[in-house]
């Protein structure tokens, strides 16, 4: 392994724009990004495809080739260590040694059981200049949830909410649409689009009737949808349930609401929490979800299951909107237990904040 050199990541940072291309097209793969660079300019780029597709360097040296450009002796960045088995498509790191290329730059070693350094090695068996590292903060929350779910074996777990000045989603009965403006709201579907499970609870989808669906016209993949819902109470003719690919989660068996959901197209999952009777086993959900190859959850919620979410230390990012108008009273964004102290209370590192529109958007993450 080679020390990285100055100009690495300059052009990390392109393969990283690559990378952003693949966030709602390529899960459960990991969204990668990729640049080829000879004589001090890119010759080629590309970014992961649908599942099944080719990865991300494969698509950066077709789009060499279709450019008349020559790969031999060049450097490809690539956000993400290269595969190194035969799995959907053949591996990454076999494609390069074939196409001579001279130096490869990774971000981030893959921590997948199948490539765990073996592309890597590879590529070094071969006489290829490898190095490892650069821009790897910036490479590993690219693609937190695949890293998350193959380290933890659970998804990462963005909670969503939108809020007046003084924390309110909704008014006392209920009625919320539409405290953020358009742009935010479709802010928000690109952030679902990226998910590969949209989380809920049954007192959403009661008072709202939400479809929970990613409305957007260049959308290929469309996450699941799952309904924490202890005791079914999700009516079979709610609108979450159209179009199949919707998950109840519960803690209590009810045969004959079971027996409608099911009709209704609704996969049943019995998680009951061994500590708290009569409440979904939020852990057991998501380990369920990981299984299923989810890397990223998206949970767009009310207070009651925000507030056990984040009382069980489930959640690891938060995209908050916050409108410029005030409520007076309200619902809470989320309906956690009390800190000793307010000193006590837990913080979040704030890691972007912008203007989204007439609103404002946070996005904050766990402290290290």
């Amino acid at each position: 392994m080679t020390p990285a050199r100055e100009e690495d990541a300059r052009w990390m940072a392109l393969a990283l724009r690559e990378a952003e291309k693949a966030w709602r097209l390529s899960p459960p793969n990991p969204s990668v990004g990729a640049v080829i660079v000879r004589d001090g300019r890119v010759v080629g780029a590309g970014f992961t495809q649908q599942t099944g597709g080719p990865h991300a360097e494969i698509m950066a040296l077709r789009n060499a080739f279709e450019r008349g450009e020559s790969v031999d002796g060049a450097t490809i960045y690539v956000t993400l260590e290269p595969c190194s088995h035969y799995g959907r498509t053949p591996p990454c790191a076999r494609a390069l040694i074939e196409n001579r290329l001279g130096r490869v730059v990774a971000a981030v070693r893959d921590p997948n059981p199948e490539v765990a350094g073996r592309g890597l090695r590879m590529l070094e068996d071969a006489g290829i200049e490898v190095s490892c590292g650069v821009l790897e903060h910036e490479a590993w929350l690219a693609n937190a949830g695949f890293l998350t779910r193959m380290t933890t074996g659970r998804p990462w777990v963005r909670l969503k909410c939108a809020a007046t000045l003084d924390g309110r989603t909704a008014f006392e009965d209920g009625r919320s649409q539409w405290i953020t403006g358009p742009d935010a709201r479709e802010d928000t579907q690109y952030w679902r689009g990226r998910a590969g499970a949209v989380v809920t609870g049954v007192g959403t989808v009661k008072a709202d009737d939400p479809q929970m669906t990613v409305r957007l016209p260049d959308q290929k993949r469309f996450p699941l949808r799952v309904v924490a819902d202890a005791r079914m109470e999700t009516p079979p003719y709610a609108r979450i349930l159209a179009g199949g690919g919707t998950i109840i989660a519960a803690a209590e068996d009810h045969p004959a609401r079971r027996a409608a959901l099911e009709a209704a197209g609704a996969e049943i999952w019995l998680l009951p929490d061994a500590g708290r009777p009569g409440r979904v086993d939020l852990g057991k959900m998501l380990d369920r979800l990981g299984e299923r190859q989810v890397n990223d959850v998206h949970l767009e919620a009310g207070a009651v299951l925000n507030g056990a979410f984040l009382d069980a230390d489930l959640v690891d990012e938060i995209v908050l909107y916050t409108a410029p108008c005030l409520f007076g009273s309200g619902r809470p964004i989320a309906a956690v237990a009390e800190p000793a102290s307010p000193g006590a209370a837990r913080r979040w590192h704030v890691a972007d904040f912008r203007q989204i529109g007439g609103d404002l958007r946070m996005i904050l993450r766990r402290k290290a």
